[in-house]
């Protein structure tokens, strides 16, 4: 028969998805960890009745996050991914033969070992020789780091429990200290549409602004996320997201994705004027 799992955007807006069965769930020390099976997306992974991902778009969020970076920057070796516990932002990155080493840090060990079991194919980046996974807090792993990484990516869950302390001005100022000079930050940045979001996404915008010399903002849409249209935080000691883009470079390496390109790249960066308006970018 089936039965519906319901996620409320707002009080006036829910979105609803059939699902034939409960696959796993949990109760962790951080969150409520459950996976389903979905007729329309496939297995779909709720924290806290929340969707962080479904196997049917879950490819748009993850190449948004990683490849801009990866053909901006041309010497890409050692990363650090924050969050990122179902292993997705992994597969993308393991695709890099030049990445020499990635750090994972994410905070729930019982979110890695249910999406291994459950969403095998986003958990793949685990198995990779490359992969160190450090089971603790972001914050306190970064804290004591300077000079280290050419790239961080803070695949967050949303500014609230667990993920809260990975929006603040301290967690960004210590990821500008663990980069090494010509470094990039990648964040997910929330959504403009709904207020809630958009305050959220206004605040990250601001605290990162106060860190680093260079930073934009750019956009995706993901159908299982809130409104569909969803932001990504890009901020650089050096590199500017447009100006360094190495189309050539990055098409030579074969990479191959679904969603990504590097035309699309360059149109990601030019946002709608509500969201260049809630930036104070201007126009």
């Amino acid at each position: 028969m089936g039965f519906w799992f319901s996620e409320s955007h707002t009080d006036n807006v829910k979105l609803n998805i059939l699902v034939d069965e409960q696959l796993y769930s949990r109760q962790s020390n951080y969150q409520k960890i459950d996976i389903f099976q979905s007729r329309e997306f496939g297995r779909v992974l709720t924290l806290d009745d929340v969707i962080v991902l479904t196997e049917k778009d879950e490819f748009i969020y993850h190449e948004m996050l990683i490849h801009p970076a990866m053909a901006v920057h041309p010497a890409i070796r050692r990363v650090l991914v924050v969050g990122a516990g179902d292993g997705a932002a992994l597969r993308e990155l393991c695709r890099y033969p030049d990445i020499e080493a990635i750090d994972v840090v994410e905070i729930d060990g019982t979110l890695v070992e249910a999406c291994q079991e459950y969403l095998p194919s986003c958990a793949v980046g685990y198995s990779d020789p490359r992969v160190t996974v450090h089971i603790q807090d972001g914050l306190k792993f970064i804290r004591r780091l300077s000079d280290v990484y050419d790239l961080i990516i803070v695949d967050s869950t949303d500014p609230f429990g667990p993920g809260e302390v990975l929006f603040t001005k301290e967690f960004y100022g210590n990821c500008y200290k663990a980069l090494r000079e010509d470094g990039i930050m990648i964040n997910q940045h929330e959504s403009p549409f709904y207020s809630y979001e958009a305050d959220a996404m206004k605040r990250a915008h601001r605290r990162i602004k106060e860190s680093f010399p260079i930073h934009s903002v750019y956009q995706a849409h993901i159908p299982s996320y809130p409104s569909g249209h969803w932001l990504f935080g890009f901020a650089s000691i050096t590199f500017d997201p447009l100006k360094d883009l190495d189309a050539e470079r990055w098409n030579a390496l074969n990479i191959p994705t679904r969603y990504y390109n590097t035309d699309l790249h360059r149109g990601a960066f030019y946002l709608p004027n509500y969201v260049k308006d809630m930036l104070g970018e201007g126009r």
